[in-house]
């Protein structure tokens, strides 16, 4: 009855609407802070010195805007509703912008003594009830300066003074995209210097589709696991296989707000458990006389990646670290009703399932392990014909891997990858790459698995 009930409550559940218990991800002030939050009625959300309550998100769309705003009991977060007029204003600067172009900046000369407002005028105005957008108007009125600048000036400093007085927040939905691009921007070391593009890549050469059995190994915090199972939509199996007696940490899945059927489809097992009945072939197949053999590393050694936990707070994006917002108490009501932990061992009927038919595809994550060592223990257990990924940051352990793999036959299509990226400013009469960009995105090798004579 549980079971059903917890099915009937998954299929309910708008998932465009956040809820109470759910994750987000928290945009301020258009990308200069990311935040990773779990929405509750004690949840707050740093903002300098002041916190602002969490509880007036609950309840509201994804993609919805706030402000902050101060009231008489401290600031909170206030929902800016989308109105028709902001269109047409966006269109009426832009024709501005254009003609204001034979405007210059050179006559300026910043010696701090344009504005007119000091900062106990500003604290006046807050303890009158002045808003954050208010405020700004004030700063620009009692600026000397404001009407000399050019357009795009102009909106340096109104932004400038917004960030700082009215902070507005974004409520983000966390997807794949979504979390890899905040911790590869705050804390790329945690999900091994994976970028986006990178792991759209690995997804499809992975040939990851629906009702599709997917071996992962997955050494990067477990952001591939819940990539690979968001693609699956609810299907297949995601078996995250794991070396020696301790399972790698996979705490980024919790950030994908899954249902508890997708919950159940995300499993973990132990590389022993797969090669009870392997072991005479894995000795034929993946050391033959040809081979180069490379020592694998040991099978008891832990992943040095840390567990990335909702509920630690670590420091501020301003020392280059990702900003997580601790994760309060819960009451025992509100745990039984979470929803299915992903990652549970996976039963004996399924790896029996798995020995005789194989899995769909592999792909792996393994930053700090030799690539061919962990190649030659997996790769017998995909299917004939399946693909397989896998990913490093440098080439030369994929080189190596890849010549193994020629010399033994054990693979066709192989070739190794490097993925490229490059992002764009769009905007009037700005259009241009970035300034700073990522400029080095990793290495993939892929290739299909074919039968070998000593497999027939």
């Amino acid at each position: 009855m549980s079971l059903n009930k917890n099915l009937e409550d998954d299929s309910n559940q708008n998932h465009r609407v956040t809820w109470e218990g759910c994750s987000v991800l928290l945009d301020v002030n258009d990308g200069d802070r990311l935040v990773f939050a779990r929405l509750t009625a004690a949840s707050n959300l740093s903002m300098g010195n002041k916190k602002c309550s969490l509880q007036p998100l609950i309840g509201c769309p994804f993609g919805s805007l706030f402000q902050v705003e101060n009231g008489q009991d401290g600031p909170y977060l206030s929902r800016i509703l989308p109105t028709t007029t902001e269109g047409d204003n966006v269109q009426k600067k832009v024709y501005c912008q254009i003609e204001d172009e034979s405007k210059d900046n050179r006559a300026l000369v910043d010696n701090n003594t344009a504005q007119n407002l000091t900062g106990e005028d500003i604290d006046a105005m807050r303890r009158q009830g002045a808003t954050g957008d208010e405020i700004v108007q004030a700063l620009i009125a009692n600026s000397a300066t404001f009407e000399k600048k050019t357009s795009f000036s102009q909106e340096k400093y109104r932004l400038k003074k917004q960030k700082k007085y009215a902070p507005k927040v974004l409520l983000r939905r966390p997807f794949t995209r979504s979390i890899c691009e905040t911790y590869f921007k705050k804390y790329p070391a945690r999900i091994g210097y994976l970028r986006v593009d990178t792991l759209s890549l690995l997804l499809s050469m992975g040939n990851v589709s629906p009702h599709s059995d997917v071996l992962v190994l997955d050494m990067v915090g477990g952001i591939l696991t819940g990539a690979v199972a968001e693609r699956l939509g609810g299907t297949g199996i995601v078996c995250n296989v794991y070396l020696g007696v301790t399972p790698y940490p996979i705490d980024i899945v919790r950030m994908f707000n899954f249902s508890s059927e997708t919950c159940r489809r995300i499993v973990r097992c132990a590389l022993t458990d797969l090669c009870s009945s392997h072991n005479g072939t894995l000795e034929q197949i993946c050391q033959p006389e040809e081979v180069c053999n490379f020592e694998s590393q040991s099978k008891e050694e832990k992943s040095p990646l840390c567990s990335i936990s909702m509920d630690e707070t670590v420091l501020s994006s301003e020392n280059g670290m990702l900003d997580l917002v601790p994760e309060p108490s819960v009451s025992p009501a509100t745990k039984a009703c979470k929803n299915t932990k992903a990652g549970e061992k996976a039963s004996q009927e399924a790896i029996k399932l798995w020995k005789e038919n194989g899995f769909s595809s592999l792909i792996i994550a393994a930053p700090d392990v030799d690539a061919w060592s962990i190649v030659k223990e997996l790769l017998p257990f995909l299917s004939f014909s399946a693909p397989f990924v896998i990913y490093h940051q440098y080439i030369q352990p994929l080189a190596t891997c890849m010549r193994n793999l020629q010399l033994g036959k054990m693979a066709v299509g192989l070739q190794i990858s490097e993925p490229w990226l490059r992002e764009y400013q769009v905007l009037p009469s700005r259009t241009h790459p970035l300034m700073q960009m990522s400029a080095f995105g990793g290495y993939i090798l892929s290739g299909t698995k074919i039968c070998i004579d000593d497999q027939r």
